[in-house]
């Protein structure tokens, strides 16, 4: 399996196997649930020859499917998070957030934010929320058109990585953040106008969250994924590998990451302590990575040593 699996591949193998144990162990193994699990062994296997496949010989139509399937597999990874959630059926953190968020700063972040609201700021901040995909994307298309796959396997698992440490978060703690909670999530477009895009790209990111626009009842459907913030965890992690491999676009990646961090508490999709659980979930991913990739390659016991980081 280690001659025909990428790292990526194993690591998403069994994160469909972690989903399928978690709603077979702890919910009450309903028709949905057991068809997710089934959809996730007939995935895996799919997937497994899929990397079969292709790592044993080049094929024009399966190998760009092999090399960029983690793309649209991460979000219906976070679908499926979701529907784990339901089925799980566990309380919201959000008091315990807000109440770490208070007792550090002695208000509520989001709430006192709102004194520095223009619709020029928010425009360019939504907008920023939004280039999360993309800054991702370019720092992935950068290192594949080097033609290095040895690196751009490394990337790939560190990112899919990244986002399943997320998940896990989200499972363990699920939260809706200060949209839901701190504010009207129905009176956003007017607590924080924009300019032409945002409301436009908050409708299709709430599309996104299991929110469709005129949904009456949002709170009950949005995923629960306010902490960690995984728009920070994945932001910084990008840059950390934009910089690690002197990426040509580490200086544009820095200039919106930097943004958009700042954006997850100004749009109040985030409190201030899911940013901060969003840089311990980096700090844990890019330390345990390159430990996970040597041990998968068999090139040494699973260990944090220096020497197995990507050069």
């Amino acid at each position: 399996m280690r001659d025909d699996l990428r790292p990526v591949d194993a690591i998403t193998i069994a994160f469909l196997a972690l989903l399928s144990l978690i709603l077979i162990a702890f919910t009450t193994r309903d028709s949905g649930a057991l068809t997710v699990a089934g959809i996730n062994i007939a995935a895996g296997i799919g997937l497994f020859f899929l990397a079969r496949t292709c790592s044993r010989a080049p094929n024009k139509l399966l190998t760009p499917i092999y090399h960029w399937y983690p793309v649209v597999a991460i979000f219906l990874v976070f679908k499926e998070v979701h529907i784990v959630q339901q089925k799980l059926g566990g309380a919201d953190w959000d008091n315990l957030l807000i109440a770490i968020d208070h007792a550090i700063f002695g208000v509520h972040p989001t709430q006192w934010l709102q004194q520095f609201a223009s619709p020029a700021l928010t425009e360019l901040l939504q907008i920023s929320y939004a280039s999360y995909y993309f800054i991702m994307l370019a720092a992935g298309i950068e290192v594949f058109l080097q033609h290095d796959r040895e690196k751009f396997s490394y990337v790939l698992f560190t990112i899919v990585y990244g986002f399943f440490l997320s998940y896990l978060g989200y499972i363990i703690f699920p939260a809706v953040g200060p949209r839901f909670t701190l504010h009207d999530f129905y009176a956003l477009d007017n607590d924080l106008p924009g300019m032409f895009l945002s409301t436009p790209i908050r409708n299709f990111l709430n599309a996104g969250e299991s929110i469709p626009a005129g949904t009456l009842n949002a709170i009950a459907l949005a995923q629960r994924d306010a902490f960690p913030s995984g728009h920070v965890e994945m932001t910084l992690i990008s840059l950390y590998l934009a910089y690690h491999y002197r990426l040509k676009s580490r200086y544009v990646l820095t200039f919106f990451g930097a943004l958009l961090i700042f954006s997850t508490v100004y749009m109040r999709y985030h409190y201030v302590i899911d940013v901060a659980g969003g840089v311990v979930f980096m700090l844990v991913t890019i330390w345990t990575a390159p430990a996970i990739v040597s041990w998968w390659k068999g090139k040494g016991k699973m260990s944090s040593d220096t020497n197995n980081r990507p050069r």
